[in-house]
């Protein structure tokens, strides 16, 4: 089915809501049914964060070079930011100020609430970013980031370049202070952190098959002990994702094949247990709505949103 023919479940449960493994049960409501919010909108839809004191959400089209905004009580949608520098990932700081991935800046930039946007990290060690991807923020208030090279490797998602550093995932201080916490990943992409802040997972998107990498968090700065979390076989192509407050994976995920498309939702110990399906890829995701218990996805041209049974981490 192509996502012009999709249409909602009539029926609950919804059928695209999957349980695999009995304890997935408790998170899909049977009377909660998988909602398109938005339909042929965007080229990539990513980077969904959702804005509580606006009951809005916000994503990125990154090859479009423009942010989108949906309004949770009227259902509007419109253009909020173009051009957006090639937007990517987004997040919001300790004090709610949106922090975002750019692309074509190759920068980590921060919007104030005056509507000012200034850039927080575009370099390290003298030597310009690749092109930051993903990114998320700790409750100490530090900003930690992935910088593959997706967006400097041509010119639809950003400008084509050189690479002038590894590939690494760095950690922002709020003393403005830039460390490496990983390298040696191949094309780190979608990151967040375990309830407690004790583990934070990154996604190994090339390598064979792709990964999720779990690392522990030492000393609140740096990280060890990595090792493989999930492994997404020989047709899984993971993204960006988010945590809920079991400590649940809800990852996008997609390869253009029915089962494939949508999102994956993988237990604390990296077992699958259950799969929404959707008719496009899933890029990302966020948890938002009053109760932070409606799941946003965003799905290559789409964004789409299921209401489930859990609440997504407090800490973005």
């Amino acid at each position: 089915m192509s996502s012009s023919d999709w249409q909602p479940s009539s029926r609950y449960p919804d059928p695209a809501v999957v349980v695999l493994d009995e304890a997935f049960g408790r998170y899909r409501l049977p009377l909660a049914k998988v909602d398109r919010l938005v339909g042929g909108l965007t080229r990539w839809a990513e980077g969904p964060v959702w804005f509580g004191d606006q009951r809005c959400l916000l994503w990125s089209d990154v090859p479009g070079n423009c942010m989108w905004r949906w309004d949770e009580e009227t259902g509007a949608v419109g253009v909020w930011r173009k051009p957006s520098g090639h937007a990517n990932g987004n997040t919001r700081d300790r004090q709610g100020r949106l922090v975002t991935c750019e692309h074509g800046g190759r920068r980590i930039s921060r919007t104030e609430p005056d509507g000012r946007i200034v850039t927080l990290a575009d370099s390290f060690e003298g030597k310009r970013f690749n092109s930051p991807n993903d990114i998320v923020c700790k409750s100490d208030g530090s900003i930690w980031f992935t910088d593959p090279t997706f967006g400097i490797l041509g010119w639809y998602e950003g400008g084509k370049a050189e690479a002038e550093l590894p590939m690494n995932v760095y950690r922002w201080d709020p003393s403005g202070k830039l460390s490496v916490v990983a390298e040696g990943i191949n094309q780190p992409n979608g990151l967040a952190f375990s309830p407690d802040e004790k583990i934070l997972y990154i996604v190994q998107s090339r390598s064979v098959p792709r990964e999720i990498l779990a690392f522990d968090v030492l000393n609140e700065k740096q990280l060890g002990n990595s090792r493989v979390l999930i492994s997404a076989g020989p047709k899984g192509t993971l993204d960006g994702f988010r945590v809920d407050v079991d400590g649940n994976l809800w990852c996008g995920w997609g390869m253009g094949e029915a089962g494939l498309d949508g999102v994956h939702v993988f237990n604390p110990a990296g077992k699958l247990i259950g799969r929404i399906d959707l008719p496009e890829r899933c890029a990302n995701v966020c948890f938002g709505g009053l109760h932070r218990n409606r799941l946003f996805m965003a799905a290559s041209t789409s964004v789409y949103a299921l209401y489930v049974n859990t609440q997504g981490t407090p800490y973005f």
